[in-house]
């Protein structure tokens, strides 16, 4: 008995240590540097502030890394002025199309790219940003997470959103091979100071919980045009990709608390070394 006691005891300690080496849940940081010129929204991303501004982490799996890593890249930058809250996308992608062109369509049934922001990270009065390769948009707020009976806010609109797509081949066409496409964003400060009380535009080291999500389903060419494949079995789609910058540890994109760190600069003062210092915006 005290042989099979031991035995557990250094099988438990063992697979601790195995644990203990595995991230679990890898939570990723931006530093967000101000504008240093005019940015004209069209998709292209290409003033100096673009320029100069870093990529994030390319993306991998809602769950994280113990899943497979994408098969497309992925990445983002960010970057603000007095007025708005810039994003620019790249998304490689062989094979771009879209459908959907209804203000405010349930986005993600194409591929799409989303952005999630809760300014003070308190995970309630978030929002959500979607878009295809069409332009189109779906702009909602999230009330809470869904885990806490939150109700989404279709009703609502990102007043002076400017959003452009730039498709770097050709959209809904299978007889070619494409490149990427890109997105480019602009979300005013004032839609924020709406829905929380932070500072609007941010103080530089005012830290804010984002997410980026990236949908892509499973496509086959029939009769020339792209349809999603289907289970072999239930004659269902199969399940979509979802790909984001920070992993959520499931397939659960409304759990705030798991989203990445933006952290506003000055373009001067703020370094990844003083990271832990820096508190979110209310505070």
């Amino acid at each position: 008995m005290r042989s099979i006691s031991l035995f557990l005891f250094f099988t438990l300690l063992t697979q601790f240590k195995v644990l203990s080496q595995v991230t679990i849940v890898e939570g990723r940081n931006y530093f967000c540097e101000p504008t240093i010129d005019e940015i004209i929204i069209d998709g292209l991303g290409n003033e100096k502030s673009w320029i100069n501004a870093e990529w994030s982490a390319d993306f991998i799996d809602i769950v994280g890394n113990i899943n497979p890593k994408p098969y497309l890249k992925t990445r983002v930058k960010m970057i603000w002025d007095a007025n708005y809250f810039y994003f620019y996308a790249e998304m490689e992608e062989p094979h771009i199309w879209a459908k959907l062109t209804q203000r405010d369509a349930v986005i993600f049934y194409d591929n799409d790219f989303e952005i999630f922001v809760d300014p003070n990270g308190d995970t309630h009065n978030y929002t959500e940003f979607e878009v295809n390769a069409l332009n189109t948009v779906w702009d909602l707020l999230l009330t809470a997470p869904y885990r806490d009976n939150g109700h989404a806010i279709n009703a609502y609109d990102i007043n002076g959103l400017k959003s452009a797509v730039k498709v770097n081949g050709t959209l809904n066409n299978p007889s070619d091979r494409d490149r990427s496409w890109s997105v480019e964003i602009a979300i005013p400060w004032k839609v924020f100071k709406e829905t929380t009380r932070v500072s609007a535009p941010p103080k530089p080291q005012d830290v804010w919980r984002v997410n980026f999500s990236r949908v892509q389903w499973e496509t086959e060419i029939k009769d020339g045009e792209y349809v999603k494949k289907k289970d072999q079995k239930t004659g269902k789609n199969l399940p979509e990709n979802n790909w984001v910058w920070s992993p959520q540890r499931a397939i659960a994109m409304h759990e705030p608390e798991f989203w990445g760190r933006v952290i506003f600069t000055d373009g001067l003062t703020t370094s990844p070394e003083n990271i832990d210092s820096i508190s979110n915006a209310e505070e």
